[in-house]
Parts: C-alpha cells; structure tokens; sequence
C-alpha cells in the first residue's frame, strides 16, 4: 500500500510535489482531511483555514504546471501558534479579549514558510497570553489532549503544534519557546522541537502594536516542531537569516566551521545535583549518550556553569518586568493562568531597580561563562524535563508542585537565558510515553545540535506520527 500523505516528512512531502509524484493540493487536502477526523480528540488545530489552505495549494500546483521554481517546502502543509502572526487571521493568545485582533502582516517567519512554498493549514492552542502554565489550555478554545495519554499534558505553550505534527494534522508547526517552550511539547508529544539561538530566526512578538520590553526581546525565539531532525534541518534552511521586520536577526551561515576530531558532548543527566532528575529522565540521557558515542562523539560527565544563578537570574528579570503590565494582563487571563503566574511571582518577586539592573548584568556574566565552557565542550546533553510527564494542571497543585514543576525544566529556563541553540529529539518510550533529550550547543552553532540530534534519531528512530482514536 502507499505511504498515507499525512505520514509522510516535510522533505518527503515537498520532493513529491517538486517530482510531480504528488499534488500541493492532494498533500494539503490530506492533512485538511486528517484535521477535521482526528483534531476533535486532541484539540490542537483552533481555527483550520481549509479555503485558504486549498487556495494557496493550487497556487503551487498553477506554478509547476507552469514551469515556475517551486520552493524548498512547496506543498508542505504547516500549523501556526496562536501568538505569532499570521496576515487576515487573529492573533488570540488564547483568551476572548483578543479573538478580533487580525494581524495584518505575516510574522516573519509566516512569511518565509509561505515565500519557500509551505501552506498554512491551522492555527494552534496555547496557554493565555503563553503564560498559564506548563499546560497547554486557553480560556478561548479550552483543553489540548497528550495523544499518547489523555491522561497526561502534552506540555506548553507550544502544545498545539506539538500535537498537530505527532498525529499527522501538520508535518511541520512553528512556535515559540522562551524556557521549554518548543522543546518540553515535543518531548511530551514524540516529535523534534528546535530552538534556535538568539538571533538566528526573526520573529515579531508586538501585541496590538506594542514593543515587547527587554526580557521578551532576549527570551523567547521562534522555532519549528517536527517529526524527524532532517525537517528541523529544512525548516531552519527556510526560516533562518536577516529581515527588515526584525534588525536582531543576523546573517550568520548555518554551517559553522568544521569540527577537528571527535566532537565533545557533556552529559548532564542531573543538571541541578544529585537527586534531580528521575530514573526514567537519567536512562534517556544514559541511552542517548551511548548513540552519541557509538556515533564517534567523545562523551564525557559535564557540569555546565553557573545554573541555579542563571535559573534565578531569568526568573528576575522576566518577573521584574511582568509586574508592571500584570495588572491589566490579569484582566485578559483566566483563573488557571492567573493562579500560575501567583505562584511564579512568589517564587520569584520583582526586583528594585538597582536589582534589575544587576540582572541585565548578570546575564551576561552567565553567557560568557557558558561560551567558554562550550568553547571546550562544545555539545551539552541532558534532559528536556527532569520528572515524569505531569498531569494536566499538576503545577497548579500548590507551591511545592509548582516548584517541582518548575524546577524540573531548569535546563530549559537556562539555555533560554544564554541564548544559546537546542534541539529536542525522542529516545524511544517508556510505560506508553514518550522519551527524550535535548542536545544543547554553542552559539549560532545549530549545526552542530542538529547533527548529533541526528545520530540520536538514527538510534531510536522517530515516533510519530500517532493517532490518538487508538
């Protein structure tokens, strides 16, 4: 029998189309088809743009025909989070006050997907305003369901597109991530999440026509979600470089200069010390580690620098700057995310402004010593989240679940912090659910993540996609 279309990868999807194999339409068709039958158990597609989609496929297929080049991610069909930009459709983060506010302009990375061809088939959920939390709920659209266990969240706040590539509704999904935001979804869903450095994908975060401040211009990037590594590998070919609607986005090759000899990868499977993580996170790490050396990486123990500094230095600076717009934010937010912002505040108070100002310092200090430790070791391996997958809402518990929660996706926070490239890819499942790691390297350097990233997959091999109706 043929490969089901909805199955298939970004790259596998576009050589059809560029061969002729396939249709853009038949390829968008398909995952409109997968959408409408599968989306009702998981809820992660808000608002599925089937004309457009259709529209914009036969605009492809008008352009073959015609002997025109086609782009590298002609026909792909792509979902996008409900916090980035897409032009005629609105920009809801999730929550009533903002489901008229309709982006005039693709984001910038919108319109690359779509200049190379890809199609946008659907947005996606998140938590209100991405800040309610490690699961994915919004007070417009309710509950995303883990389609590997209703059971258990399919994490934040780019959960939509997570589970919009795991179950085939997408082959590719573009979110965000600011602390996990991208990795700690495809962790839980099975799929491949990249977040990009500092600088390497532009990105437009305005609401409404506002600036973002500081910390929400160094923290969050955007970046892609997939089912294999070789697609984060494509869509980063496509979304990468300088544009004139973000000047921190830089022109920085994708390939860096070519490592001599084996490259050094350390293993953090306790990031945080001794009794950190759990068994299962530790083993993944262990499994990953022991590709990578089959491979002909040179694995090693490694404690990165600086961590709990760096952990409670992001805390302050974002939360600093939050308390001054929290009190009409919490007019937008339902009660769930109000209650997760209560407890990150008492976690992590604003500072004075001589505090503040010392945490814009600090961070620096923290980039530069995590620059030379790469210098040395330039790969860093460890665990997306350091505990079970928790259930949906489980942070919301009381403080010593919230900080367990929060503590368990320190390596996210940190990595968000320094800026530096991550990629998230599966090892495997244990008692039902996914498994995974993150590969973590120097600055501008996603090559380097992407490749090892690579020989991990080439081990456990991908998991996705599923279907959650069993």
């Amino acid at each position: 029998m043929p490969t089901p279309i909805h199955t298939r990868t970004a790259a596998e999807l576009a050589a059809a189309v560029a061969s002729g194999d396939l249709t853009a339409q038949e390829a968008v068709e398909a995952h409109l088809e997968r959408i409408a039958a599968v989306n009702p158990a998981v809820n992660a597609v808000t608002t599925p743009l089937t004309d457009r989609a259709r529209a914009e496929a036969a605009q492809v297929d008008r352009r073959r025909a015609a002997g025109e080049p086609l782009g590298p991610l002609a026909g792909v069909p792509f979902t996008v989070k409900e916090n980035i930009h897409v032009a005629g459709t609105a920009t809801t983060f999730g929550v009533p006050r903002l489901r008229d506010l309709v982006a005039r302009e693709d984001a910038p990375p919108v319109r690359r997907l779509r200049a190379a061809g890809a199609v946008c088939v659907g947005r996606t959920n998140l938590p209100d305003m991405t800040l309610g939390g490690l699961h994915t709920s919004s007070t417009l659209y309710g509950d995303t369901v883990n389609p590997w266990d209703p059971a258990r969240t399919p994490g934040g706040t780019s959960g939509g597109d997570a589970v919009a590539v795991a179950t085939g509704l997408a082959a590719l999904g573009l979110g965000n991530d600011s602390g996990g935001s991208v990795r700690v979804p495809a962790a839980f869903c099975g799929v491949a999440g990249l977040k990009p450095g500092y600088g390497r994908i532009a990105s437009d975060h305005r609401v409404g026509g506002r600036e973002p401040t500081l910390s929400s211009q160094l923290l969050p990037v955007d970046g892609p979600m997939a089912r294999s590594v070789a697609d984060l590998r494509l869509a980063l070919s496509v979304l990468a470089g300088p544009d004139p609607g973000d000047p921190r986005a830089l022109p920085v090759p994708l390939e860096g200069e070519p490592p001599r000899g084996p490259v050094r990868v350390g293993v953090a499977a306790e990031p945080f010390g001794p009794g950190t993580a759990d068994p299962a996170a530790k083993e993944a790490v262990a499994a990953a580690a022991a590709a990578l050396q089959e491979a002909g990486y040179a694995v090693e123990d490694a404690a990165p620098p600086r961590l709990d500094e760096a952990l409670e230095g992001y805390g302050r600076l974002a939360m600093t700057e939050f308390a001054l717009a929290w009190p009409q934010l919490q007019e937008l937010m339902g009660e769930r995310a109000r209650r997760h912002i209560g407890y990150t505040s008492e976690r992590n108070p604003p500072s004075d402004l001589a505090g503040y100002v010392q945490a814009t310092a600090d961070r620096l200090g923290a980039q530069r010593a995590w620059a030379r430790f790469q210098e040395e070791v330039p790969l860093l391996l460890g665990p997306v989240f350091t505990g079970p997958v928790p259930a949906p809402g489980e942070e919301l518990e009381g403080p010593e679940a919230h900080e367990r929660v929060t503590r368990g996706l320190g390596l996210c926070a940190v990595t968000s912090y320094v800026g530096v490239p991550a990629v998230a890819v599966p090892v495997g499942t244990v008692d039902g659910l996914p498994r995974s790691v993150q590969v973590i390297g120097p600055m501008h350097r996603e090559d380097l993540c992407l490749e090892a990233a690579e020989a991990i997959e080439r081990r456990f091999g991908p998991l996705a996609p599923i279907d959650p109706r069993g």
